[in-house]
């Protein structure tokens, strides 16, 4: 960790007294995390105020302008209503605007595959021109794939379907730097994550296990059944990888009373679940079953005899896991980290799971019944959750009301606070919880780019290579507004010792005091 007063020296115009306020501040953030016990002022009911902001903080990614008034005028029961069917609300119309300019987002896996891909790569061509080849999609998909993703963060109405395909994209974790995973990213996280995120958990685990970019990152599309006629050359070998994240981090848990036996078993059943490479040069979609690569033979899955069914046999696997009581318990426990709390109340956990088992892993009905339950509205679990980078840097520049036109500065913020998007290589992906995101270093971090966010110059505001933003968007944030935007989010206190600083520098200390970085 690097010492306090370098992490503070890169904000503008930095004084002795302003290092001084917020080395303060940053000893109220480490306060954080050793909070009292609830007390009996602390255990009131939520104002009615106090409960919008608390379903915009949890279901959304914190308000925008006029978005606590609006959620206070319908009523929180109507919002979340709403929230959970985002095909009733309509997107804006710049926003349906700049994702359709975005052309990596309007292509298929195939189209892309060919274009960026292999096929797109001259075999004859030297070594420097290969090399420029293989950086075209980095340098071109990968900015369109994280505007799309950051421009309806920041900006979709339909806030809490953002919110799940961020859930559910981290939970079926792919690395985009993994060859030609790359290439998929955007159509995985549109195609196979956000249409299913309010849907039937069966619909998403099956979208995403016909998935290229999952097929390719957990090494599946090699699989083959040992002594098959089309285990050759790079297909030859039985590949367990996807089989056991499926089962360990995808569905049942590492708890979920599978054994190594089940894990092997799985693979066979899923060998010969591939990518066709030819297919897609035609232009038609990847995903293909090559029965020459399957493993025939009869096989016992979770106790359960299969037949020899070929491709059905998947099918009937994922069957098998999706409504498994293990897999019921495992993503009831995740959901009520996420929303809840770090630590999962038992009983919040199995009232979640037996409505994910009487309704087939209906995540609208689980839902419903999370946001329903006294523990979500329990003032102990009130602006108690530390924020993640991803979550930390959305709110601020919603709450700002700073357009996004250059995902440039935002992805290195992420990488910075170590959550760079679709950046974790491994697959259990990035955790939710305070302890692994509170530390001084990551808060000082958060300091200054709040600090640097709202002085009127972020590049963020302006579309890359252009030398200034718009005037509208060069404005500092006023800190007034910001406390009226975030209303009970800041305390009177805290909005109290704020006022006692510098006016330039107010607004960003809003954004990097303690208790925006709670939700």
């Amino acid at each position: 960790m690097r010492p306090l007063r370098q992490l503070i020296s890169p904000l503008p115009g930095s004084t002795r007294a302003r290092r001084a306020f917020l080395l303060a501040l940053l000893a109220s953030s480490l306060e954080l995390a050793h909070a009292a016990s609830p007390t009996a002022a602390t255990t009131a009911p939520l104002s009615e105020q106090e409960r919008a902001l608390h379903v915009l903080n949890r279901l959304a990614y914190g308000p925008r302008p006029g978005d606590l008034e609006q959620v206070e005028q319908m009523g929180v029961k109507r919002y979340i209503e709403q929230q959970l069917h985002p095909e009733r609300i309509p997107l804006p119309a710049d926003l349906q605007a700049r994702l359709a300019a975005l052309p990596g987002l309007q292509m298929t896996p195939a189209q892309l595959f060919v274009d960026y891909g292999p096929p797109s790569i001259d075999k004859e061509a030297d070594k420097e021109v290969k090399q420029a080849a293989r950086q075209r999609a980095p340098r071109e998909l990968t900015p369109q794939f994280h505007m799309a993703r950051l421009l309806q963060a920041t900006e979709s109405p339909r806030q809490l379907e953002e919110v799940m395909t961020e859930f559910w994209a981290n939970h079926f974790n792919i690395f985009e730097g993994k060859e030609w995973v790359r290439y998929w990213v955007g159509d995985y996280e549109k195609n196979a994550i956000r249409p299913y995120a309010l849907g039937h958990f069966r619909d998403l685990l099956g979208a995403v296990a016909h998935h290229p970019a999952m097929l390719y990152y957990l090494d599946n599309w090699l699989s083959s059944g040992a002594g098959t006629p089309g285990a050759r050359g790079r297909f030859k070998g039985l590949n367990e990888n996807y089989a056991r994240e499926l089962m360990e981090l995808h569905t049942l848990g590492v708890d979920g009373g599978y054994q190594q036996a089940d894990v092997i078993t799985l693979a066979r059943i899923l060998s010969g679940w591939t990518i066709d490479v030819n297919a897609m040069k035609a232009g038609a979609a990847p995903f293909a079953f090559a029965a020459q690569r399957h493993d025939n033979s009869p096989k016992v899955f979770l106790g359960r005899p299969l037949a020899a069914r070929g491709y059905q046999e998947g099918e009937a696997a994922l069957d098998i896991l999706a409504t498994h009581p293990s897999t019921a318990r495992f993503i009831s426990t995740q959901l009520v980290q996420y929303f809840v709390s770090d630590q999962p109340d038992p009983a919040l956990v199995q009232r979640l799971t037996q409505k994910f088992l009487a309704t087939q892993g209906d995540l609208r009905a689980v839902l419903q019944t999370l946001f329903d339950s006294p523990q979500f509205w329990a003032r102990s679990n009130y602006q108690t959750q530390f924020k993640t980078p991803y979550q930390f840097v959305v709110s601020a520049l919603r709450a700002g009301d700073i357009p996004v036109r250059n995902a440039k500065p935002v992805n290195g913020a992420f990488g910075q606070f170590g959550m760079p998007l679709y950046g974790w290589l491994t697959p259990e992906g990035y955790k939710y919880s305070e302890a692994a995101w509170l530390n001084p270093d990551a808060l000082l971090r958060r300091i200054n780019f709040a600090g640097n966010l709202v002085n009127g110059k972020s590049p963020i505001a302006r579309a890359e290579g252009d030398a200034a933003p718009a005037n509208a968007d060069a404005r500092p944030v006023d800190p007034r507004q910001l406390l009226g935007t975030l209303g009970p989010a800041i305390s009177p206190q805290a909005a109290a010792k704020i006022a006692g600083a510098p006016e330039n520098v107010q607004a960003g200390l809003i954004l990097g005091s303690p208790d925006f970085m709670k939700r």
